[in-house]
């Protein structure tokens, strides 16, 4: 444990725009900064968009030098970012493969199977409320009418003790 000793006049001026990017690299057309396509204009993966700062976080009681907290931040960004691109080359064609196939078969499913059959249910329904009815109207209604009119003439009385 010896006596680090460092520069005070030494910092380290940078844009917050740039510091804080996510895993997309600087891209520049001469001094000036490309606007980047959103892939995400819905806001899907909003969970995902993890900086340095929300993974490692210093208080003011213990910081670690400059220089370290700068290197591990690039660190942090540059792994971060070759490993996505690197499973991302890896992944994205077969899983866009699978997952084409996968809502293929669905619409498919939902177009020609699903849809027809309750189209076919919804025309046959009126005809089954006409049956319904005429069957609660013969069974059920004088059922619960003769009941109605028996049990009207129950009377109860609460009495204390």
């Amino acid at each position: 444990m010896g006596l680090e000793k460092e520069n005070m006049d030494t910092s380290v001026f940078m844009d917050d725009d740039e510091f804080n990017r996510s895993i997309e690299p600087i891209l520049k057309k001469g001094k000036l900064y490309e606007a980047e396509l959103d892939r995400d204009p819905n806001d899907i993966n909003a969970q995902l968009k993890v900086g340095f700062e929300d993974v490692i976080a210093e208080p003011i009681s213990t910081h670690s030098f400059d220089k370290v907290w700068i290197g591990s931040h690039a660190v942090f960004e540059l792994v971060k970012y070759m490993i996505y691109r690197l499973l991302s080359t890896l992944l994205a064609v077969p899983m866009a493969f699978i997952l084409g196939l996968v809502f293929a078969v669905l619409s498919c499913i939902h177009i020609w199977l699903l849809m027809p059959a309750l189209q076919g249910f919804l025309m046959l329904l009126p005809s089954l409320q006409v049956v319904w009815r005429s069957l609660t109207d013969m069974f059920l209604t004088p059922l619960f009418h003769s009941m109605g009119k028996s049990l009207s003439s129950v009377n109860v009385k609460t009495t204390e003790y």
